[in-house]
């Protein structure tokens, strides 16, 4: 494999920032593409601010790195047609489409023998009381694509329910015990790593925290290390992945399936000697792959809009690593930073 020097980071926000921070602890340069705001732009060796569309700006970014990666799913398809023809993109355009569309997601995790949420198509508005009737309520209907922390979901109790204004997918409820994730890491070797599993809670469809130990029996979290494997292999996958999962008296049910650095993630930053961003670029860089055995307990709590009112004491906080990521105003359901509070 040709020696990477730099790489290239599509997306420019806090974890474009946060692998910045890890490759350049290992002597490598990245250069963020981002069409607005870039709060990783503030510590990357190069930025380009242009939009998607822009074939000169992506292919001078491109002719800049070694490598190309990614921070967020909803890159165009058409920028990566042209990027994929000029550097490698780890991880695969695979596993990028798969994880864009939720159908397609939920009929791979089946298709390799996984379990997932009940699950109907709903292309359109008029298929929706079909899907209904099969699935039963509640129920959550979602957006296909583009749907991140509780954006574009609407739950369905009693009556027809709204819509999202999109094709879209119904998923039955889970009646689950925990929410957890597992941090999985895949070499260009085909080695994989994978983080202890963490015990996630959400408010609003958004993470508040994650903990570390998930406090399960080992079963549980040795079953849920080997389904992120499994799937990291099926996809041929190169980098850190981020697999969510229900835990149920039935087994665990594989919830969604991020393709970059994940946000139950960031206690690494505090847990472990090779951190998932370290992890990434390691992988997406043709480095064999980092010791991630944790070596303490923590909680990662995000800091969302006006928690970020409370750094004065977070600073003054004994056993805390704050993590700011660098954005302006504050808003409702803005992740501002997060802090990694070890126990002890």
């Amino acid at each position: 494999m040709t020696e990477v020097r730099s790489i290239g980071i599509l997306g420019g926000g806090q974890l474009g920032r946060m692998l910045s921070v890890a490759a350049s602890r290992l002597g490598l340069r990245c250069h963020i593409y981002e069409p607005g705001a870039a709060p990783a732009g503030d510590v990357a060796w190069r930025l380009t601010t242009a939009p998607y569309e822009n074939e000169a700006a992506l292919r001078d970014f491109a002719a800049s790195v070694d490598v190309i990666t990614y921070e967020f799913e909803n890159v165009p398809t058409s920028a990566l047609d042209l990027l994929e023809a000029l550097r490698p993109i780890r991880p695969n355009r695979r596993a990028l489409a798969i994880s864009q569309d939720r159908l397609d997601e939920k009929t791979f995790l089946n298709g390799i023998g996984l379990a997932t949420a009940p699950f109907a198509d709903v292309p359109r508005h008029e298929d929706l009381p079909a899907a209904i009737d099969r699935l039963g309520r509640p129920a959550i209907l979602k957006t296909r694509r583009m749907g991140y922390d509780g954006k574009g979901q609407i739950r369905i109790d009693d009556g027809p329910g709204g819509w999202t204004g999109a094709p879209s997918i119904l998923e039955g409820l889970v009646d689950f015990t925990a929410e957890i994730s597992v941090i999985v890491a895949r070499g260009a070797d085909g080695q994989v790593a994978a983080f202890d599993p963490g015990l996630n809670l959400h408010q609003g469809g958004i993470l508040r925290t994650t903990t570390i130990p998930c406090g399960l029996p080992a079963r549980v979290t040795t079953d849920a290390v080997l389904i992120a494997a499994q799937i990291a292999n099926a996809l041929d996958y190169v980098g850190v992945m981020g697999v969510e999962l229900f835990v149920t008296p039935q087994g665990l049910i594989v919830n969604e399936i991020a393709p970059r650095v994940h946000n139950s993630g960031h206690w690494t930053q505090a847990g472990c000697a090779v951190d998932q961003f370290e992890q990434h670029v390691r992988a997406v860089a043709g480095l064999p792959l980092g010791d991630g055995r944790r070596h303490a307990d923590v909680v990662m709590q995000n800091l969302i809009g006006d928690d970020i009112d409370q750094l004065p004491a977070l600073l003054a906080s004994p056993r805390t690593q704050v993590h700011l990521y660098g954005k302006g105003e504050a808003r409702p359901g803005r992740k501002m930073g997060h802090v990694n509070r070890i126990a002890g």
